[in-house]
């Protein structure tokens, strides 16, 4: 969503108000100039109005550019979204250095700004386009940053069979000269979906065998949820003696007992491959941030900083390279030593800009690889129930401490056992304690009971939630799920009617990274083309949410599942001035044209991080 329209002409900017907004350019009397002049001084005044012309450009870039302080204003109507129960839409928002000075009308914003002693002149002023709208920076409370960029390395999304899936592997090799002449080299991608194929099955090792370029090389391939790894004989090989079983995890075996090549949750553990390097590192950063950024993203939660991403991210915040807010979880290894009473909490690092105050621990697995721990045998494989990644022992150890050594304990959670086991381990560790210090979260909360969906509102648990995640699975959902449980999953609608806050995510690189398709989800339970199973009024539609309640899951509420509400999530005075400007006003246009709006800037503490205003 990089698209920018070049702002020009009269009613886009202006230094003090309409009396000053900047007069039209007329370019086009050359020719009457030049008719009276021979053609002996006809190169000079083409020099001339070339010089002149230069000039207008360089002025231009310069006049749109933002001072220490500034205001944003819409032309007519009040167009910019406070997120504010008080003052939910304003005219103009008025920015001085990091922070919002004030939010109003235009007469009101000037006569405050002349009565603290300015001069009516000295505060710069900004017309939004007559379609755009401003909103609070955006949030995505549940992604992985790191990955993200790794899977632009080798996108496998695009692979609707298990021979186009071979085939972009075997194309990846081809169009890289150094990765084709070197067998050795590793090669990662992101994005299969097996069930997404004609015939749902697990890929195979030897599906990567059989094409002769990739045959013989080390290819190691992670699936779109993340919860599964196809690896190559290669691999398979370096990765060896391998265990008969893994707790929290499974390797797929055919009938002679043997890995097929694919690994489970846990079991990706035990596939050998190099650690990344840190150019890889940096590369990986700057797709993700880069692409964030486009799409209006001014904070994310990265849910999962492993010891070698933590490392990263510090290193980054320390040498000011953090163009994005970040908020981090620290991921819980059940084989090492606890440490939440070793290490500190990081909190307002490298500008406000890192944050690392909370625990990411994994209960279960995901629906779509079948690993979701379920009350019930799965409909479509009544053979399982799915799995806990962990002993439910290792919760109730461990929650109480990290709650009690001042860390935010964030617990991915789908299956409704797995969600009910972590709910009774919270509602035991919360008692008699503060909750709005501790703010626990249940990263995903699927599929939940109708008891438990009261106990999450109650509990004062926030709902970490992924709306695109709804309309992905609703296509196999309720062959998996059965017609009456999956009336459970992703209800959005009831965990909010049951006293619920919902922080939204997108899981990127899981699902798309731009947040308007996390909005119109939500607000649609539609896939982008308009569909459903349930046809056009969208899946289970009681449960979708208004668009303000999606407003709030992307701002306020994400800002306040990472404690940051004091600073971020609406635009009042005295908060960071994080905002977006959109082109079209998302609030009231028809839903089928919202994934047509583009972000035309993103600005972080004042200063333009992608686009123009």
């Amino acid at each position: 969503m990089s698209e920018m329209r070049k702002r020009k002409g009269p009613g886009k900017f202006a230094d003090t108000g309409p009396q000053n907004v900047l007069a039209r350019r007329n370019v086009s009397v050359l020719p009457s100039v030049l008719s009276g002049f021979g053609c002996s001084r006809l190169v000079t005044v083409i020099l001339l109005f070339l010089a002149g012309f230069a000039a207008w450009l360089l002025s231009s870039e310069e006049t749109s550019s933002l001072s220490h302080s500034y205001a944003l204003c819409s032309s007519s109507g009040a167009r910019v979204y406070t997120v504010d129960h008080v003052v939910p839409n304003v005219q103009c928002l008025v920015v001085e250095g990091s922070l919002i000075l004030d939010t109003g009308s235009l007469e009101d914003v000037m006569a405050r700004w002349v009565a603290s002693g300015h001069l009516r002149s000295s505060l710069q002023i900004h017309y939004l386009d007559k379609s755009s709208i401003v909103v609070p920076g955006l949030s995505d409370s549940h992604a992985h940053i790191l990955e993200y960029g790794a899977t632009r390395e080798l996108p496998l999304e695009g692979g609707k069979t298990l021979k186009d899936t071979v085939a972009l592997v075997r194309q990846y090799i081809l169009d890289n000269s150094d990765i084709l002449n070197d067998s050795s080299q590793f090669i990662q991608g992101w994005g299969w979906d097996h069930t997404s194929w004609p015939a749902e099955e697990w890929p195979t090792s030897e599906a990567l065998e059989m094409d002769p370029i990739i045959r013989g090389r080390p290819v190691v391939l992670q699936s779109k949820d993340g919860h599964a790894m196809w690896i190559s004989k290669k691999v398979l090989a370096l990765s060896s003696p391998l265990p008969l079983e893994v707790e929290g995890g499974v390797i797929v075996k055919d009938s002679f007992g043997n890995s097929t090549g694919v690994f489970l949750d846990n079991a990706q553990d035990l596939v050998k491959r190099p650690a990344p390097t840190e150019q890889n590192l940096l590369r990986r950063f700057n797709t993700a941030v880069t692409d964030a950024l486009s799409y209006g993203l001014t904070s994310i939660h990265d849910a999962g900083f492993d010891p070698v991403s933590l490392e990263f991210f510090k290193r980054q915040a320390a040498a000011g390279n953090l163009p994005i807010r970040i908020y981090g979880m620290r991921y819980f290894e059940e084989r090492s030593p606890y440490w939440g009473n070793l290490s500190k909490p990081i909190i307002n690092t490298g500008n406000g800009r890192l944050n690392a105050r909370s625990v990411k621990i994994f209960a279960d697995g995901a629906l779509r690889s079948g690993g979701a721990a379920l009350n019930e045998p799965y409909c479509d494989n009544p053979h399982t129930k799915g799995f806990m990644r962990l002993d439910p022992k290792v919760l109730t150890d461990v929650i109480p401490k990290y709650l009690r050594d001042g860390w935010q304990v964030n617990v991915h959670a789908i299956g409704d056992y797995a969600n009910s086991v972590v709910l009774d381990t919270f509602e035991k560790a919360l008692k008699d304690v503060n909750i709005t210090a501790l703010r626990p979260r249940l990263e995903h909360a699927q599929i939940l009971t109708k008891t438990d969906m009261e106990r999450v509102g109650k509990l004062g648990v926030i709902a970490s939630i992924q709306p695109t995640h709804a309309t992905s699975d609703m296509w196999f959902a309720e062959d998996r799920l059965g017609a009456e449980r999956v009336k459970g999953l992703y209800a959005f609608r009831s965990l909010l009617d049951h006293g619920s806050r919902l922080a939204f995510g997108s899981d990127f690189p899981v699902e798309d990274m731009n947040p308007l398709s996390g909005f119109y989800a939500a607000i649609t339970r539609l896939s982008p083309e308009g569909r459903s199973p349930s046809g056009p009024s969208g899946w289970f539609p009681e449960q979708r949410l208004t668009r303000m309640e999606a407003l709030r899951g992307m701002t306020i509420d994400a800002a306040y599942a990472s404690f940051t509400e004091g600073d971020l999530g609406s635009l009042v005075p005295g908060k960071r001035a994080d905002y977006v400007v959109l082109s079209q006003d998302i609030m009231t246009i028809p839903v089928d044209q919202i994934l047509n709006t583009k972000v035309q800037a993103t600005v972080i503490d004042g200063r333009l991080a992608f686009g123009q205003v």
